[in-house]
């Protein structure tokens, strides 16, 4: 299987010319196709317990293709995304014993997994929109994203990424309507409607077809522009959850970004202590294209003691487990083809940390080269106990070919 991933990579890297699939416009009507596909090459060293991982070193890959159909209509338009891949099932949980496969929370209706679970195809976005100078209406399959930080964002609730992501072109869809009216020249209100569904893992993705009404989330966020500061409040119920939030970001002596967003959470639950997530962010870009980013986090919800993580695995679906996170990020533009990325995540409580290096070499005006490199530091799992959050991850490297037309 890994040299069928190697040749198909290799035949994507051949030199080609690159259109688009298919554009046609006529008076206030247009229809265009394109195309995105990336293979991917991953060798990872696991932590050394045989009790959560099944295996200490591997290497996998896969394929994944993305077909984009826009049509436009007057003030109606459609987007539609489907997505087509295949990849080996190390990949989707890192031959880890108890890594959940479930997808991001959406119908299952629309997703096909088949081959003995090597292949996958879905409808990653299929919405309708309608839009005026001040009024935008989206129904439908979209990715809803209401995140002001980069690398924790508690406020973005709907498939947000995990800090060391760097390429986030393709944010996944989730079912949603959203309402968005620009009701002055620097302020909007927006309307977010996202359904929710069960766990059912007799289905592909781990979520049922059908969506469960009584957990349905509501959220408002109303921003407001004051001289260079965008300031926005957040009200809403999530997941059953009563949510109050607020986010920021603007700049200050010309030369320091800062950015902020985080929420109170007021459980449902009688037996479940309210939650507060907050996360703050300061950034400077240099004139040499250099990018510094410090960023804190912080979450009532985390455990404070390393001896808990296991529990907070079993009882939450967060990407972090303890309460108290930094992140120093870099990037810098080598030359007007070579991008580079750092981040250096570090947990204040129990001392682990990660580095995430990655960089992308532009090939040409629509394909690229990425490499990626994951170096955790902290003490390793022992006998299905985890000892460290960032230590209990495996060391990887990775290579990614993708082309766009």
């Amino acid at each position: 299987m890994l040299m069928r991933y190697l040749l198909l990579l290799v035949l994507q890297c051949l030199p080609i010319v690159s259109q688009a699939f298919y554009q046609w416009q006529q008076n206030d009507a247009s229809l265009e196709l394109r195309g995105f596909a990336r293979g991917i090459g991953v060798a990872v060293n696991n932590p050394n317990d045989e009790i959560l991982f099944s295996e200490d070193e591997f290497v996998t890959g896969g394929i994944n293709g993305r077909l984009m159909i826009d049509a436009q209509l007057s003030d109606l338009s459609f987007e539609m995304h489907v997505v087509q891949s295949v990849i080996d099932k190390k990949l989707r949980t890192g031959a880890s014993r108890f890594v959940s496969r479930q997808d991001v929370e959406r119908s299952d209706a629309i997703h096909w997994r088949y081959a003995d679970d090597h292949a996958d195809l879905l409808i990653d976005r299929l919405n309708m929109q309608y839009s005026t100078d001040s009024l935008n209406f989206k129904l439908g399959r979209q990715p809803i994203n209401l995140a002001s930080t980069f690398y924790f964002t508690p406020n973005d609730f709907f498939a947000p990424f995990a800090a060391q992501t760097f390429f986030r072109t393709y944010k996944p869809g989730v079912d949603a309507a959203r309402l968005d009216w620009q009701w002055g020249e620097f302020s909007q209100l927006s309307l977010i409607t996202v359904l929710n569904y069960q766990t059912d893992q007799q289905n592909s993705t781990g979520w049922s077809d059908s969506p469960d009404w009584s957990e349905t989330s509501y959220l408002a966020r109303a921003s407001i522009l004051f001289d260079t500061f965008e300031w926005a409040a957040l009200l809403g119920h999530v997941n059953g959850d009563e949510i109050v939030g607020l986010d920021f970001q603007g700049e200050v002596f010309e030369w320091l970004g800062i950015r902020g967003e985080g929420h109170i959470r007021f459980s449902d639950e009688a037996n479940k202590d309210n939650d507060v997530k907050f996360s703050i962010s300061f950034e400077h870009r240099f004139e040499n294209t250099l990018t510094l980013r410090v960023e804190q986090f912080y979450q009532r919800s985390g455990a404070r003691k390393e001896q808990d993580y296991n529990t907070q695995l079993s009882e939450t679906n967060n990407l972090y487990l303890a309460k108290n996170y930094t992140a120093l990020g870099a990037s810098y533009e080598i030359t007007p083809l070579l991008l580079a990325d750092a981040v250096w995540l570090f947990n204040d409580q129990d001392g682990s940390n990660l580095i995430a290096l990655y960089s992308t070499y532009s090939l040409s005006d629509e394909s690229e080269l990425s490499v990626g490199l994951n170096i955790p530091i902290g003490d390793q799992p022992d006998n299905g106990e985890l000892n460290s959050e960032f230590g209990s991850y495996p060391k990887s490297v990775s290579i990614e070919y993708r082309i766009y037309f």
